[in-house]
């Protein structure tokens, strides 16, 4: 047996639709087996709660070892995993082809899926995850919405979070009064035919937090895409599933990844690229899906064309070049690489895209914002979702620069209100919703209004 896994991580596939995989019996003993060796290892200590939690639970214990934890208590440990999957990708030695076969993020997911089985979901958890119905209906009443979920109405917020269990004191994200769909249909900009890619087309994921929450996110890809020549059309068939597969819903999450898998097939036969502006959105469309549905041609086919924004914008300048245009964007900019960005392992693309806009003087912070989806908001997660992204805030306000920006706009909002709670005298940065953003006000679009 040889220590540690010099090899890059193999995923294996959900083996999901296995009735063993639902076998409470079976769960216990892999649990058991794994959390054992993360017990001996300890190298995750500082990534998320969940690990501290483990080690807590096994040092606290009767004999300072996993035979006398109660399994009852595992579910401590697992409730804090935000499925981030920064513990497979950069710290354990014994994922895959580790004989090991360590998978911690899926055995968690495994043990939620079991749960929902066995238990359902709550309503108010399940309330949380029609993100597509919710953001449908907030877009027709955003006034009311927006000031019904604001920090200082606390009035509201108290009954929020007595309704739904989402923390009184977490900033949430607002609604646009207009879906993403609806302003590019209404407001296409002109495209530049004679740019170097100009052979190029995409079909924008316009994504449920780009389509009803912050569109000036997908509003700033379609102008420096049409800057820079390409055929771009926004769609958005269906959620992307990730706040189901947080609550274990992986049937759910494979019928609505074979919904969108359905509608984007004609433009990737057309020869559309798929991109996607959120990376947790891009990340279920490239791998979390493949891994759940190894066997479903679209939704393999859809993996292969789909990019994260970032990353397609420097396959841009790297291939073909950015068109010529762009200002300096002055005040320098300090970058946070959120986990999704850094689970899809393509490098820090958000970081290359800032550095490709003049001036852009860019510091890099690699390290958990502490928000981990929905967990963040909730009530009994909040305060440590702070306490864990506290490093990171820190750091990028040290940097001084004008501008943080993130390239999962929940983490950058989850970073903004952190750097709010720091020093009152320290001059704080304006928060952007994505690189994106700054790179279209450099070819002069900007959508503050």
């Amino acid at each position: 047996m040889r220590e540690g896994s010099l090899e890059a991580p193999t995923r294996h596939p959900l083996d999901w639709e296995n009735p063993e995989f639902y076998d409470e019996s079976k769960l216990d003993a892999e649990v058991r087996r794994v959390f054992d060796i993360c017990h001996g290892c300890r190298r995750c200590f500082n990534l998320c709660d969940s690990f501290p939690r483990l080690f807590d639970l096994v040092d606290e214990s009767k004999s300072g070892e996993l035979d006398t934890v109660a399994s009852a208590d595992f579910k401590n440990v697992v409730d804090a995993c935000t499925l981030c999957d920064m513990c497979f990708l950069t710290k354990c030695p014994y994922v895959p082809p580790h004989e090991f076969n360590l998978d911690f993020p899926h055995l968690m997911l495994r043990y939620r899926a079991v749960e929902a089985k066995k238990h359902g979901v709550s309503a108010a958890d399940r309330q949380l995850t029609e993100t597509d119905r919710n953001g449908k209906w907030a877009t027709l009443i955003a006034g009311a919405a927006n000031w019904a979920t604001r920090r200082d109405n606390t009035t509201m917020r108290g009954l929020i979070e007595s309704a739904a269990g989402i923390d009184r004191n977490a900033q949430l994200p607002t609604y646009a009064s207009q879906s993403l769909e609806a302003r590019a249909a209404s407001h296409p900009p002109a495209r530049n035919a004679d740019a170097p890619a100009k052979a190029r087309k995409v079909a924008l994921y316009a994504t449920c937090y780009g389509d009803y929450n912050d569109t000036s996110i997908g509003m700033a890809a379609l102008h420096v895409l049409a800057a820079n020549g390409v055929e771009t059309k926004v769609v958005h068939p269906h959620c992307c599933g990730m706040p189901k597969l947080e609550q274990g819903l992986i049937g759910e999450v494979a019928d609505a990844a074979r919904k969108v898998a359905a509608a984007f097939a004609p433009y990737i036969d057309e020869g559309y690229d798929i991109v996607a502006p959120v990376p947790s959105c891009a990340l279920m469309l490239k791998f979390e899906w493949p891994l759940i549905l190894p066997n479903d041609e679209s939704v393999k086919k859809l993996s292969k064309a789909t990019f994260d924004l970032s990353e397609y914008i420097v396959d841009i300048a790297r291939k073909e070049g950015l068109a010529e245009g762009m200002g300096p964007v002055e005040g320098g900019v300090a970058f946070h690489v959120s986990c999704h960005s850094r689970a899809q392992n393509i490098g820090q693309k958000g970081a290359e895209l800032l550095n490709l806009i003049p001036h852009a003087d860019v510091n890099v912070v690699e390290r958990c914002s502490g928000h981990g989806g929905a967990w963040g908001y909730k009530k009994g997660h909040f305060d440590t979702a702070m306490k864990i992204g506290k490093p990171a805030a820190r750091q990028l306000n040290a940097a001084g620069k004008k501008h943080v920006v993130s390239e999962c706009p929940l983490a950058g909002i989850h970073i903004e209100q952190e750097i709010g709670q720091l020093d009152a005298d320290t001059p704080k940065p304006e928060r952007v919703a994505h690189p994106i953003v700054l790179m279209a006000r450099a070819y002069g679009f900007d959508d503050r209004g």
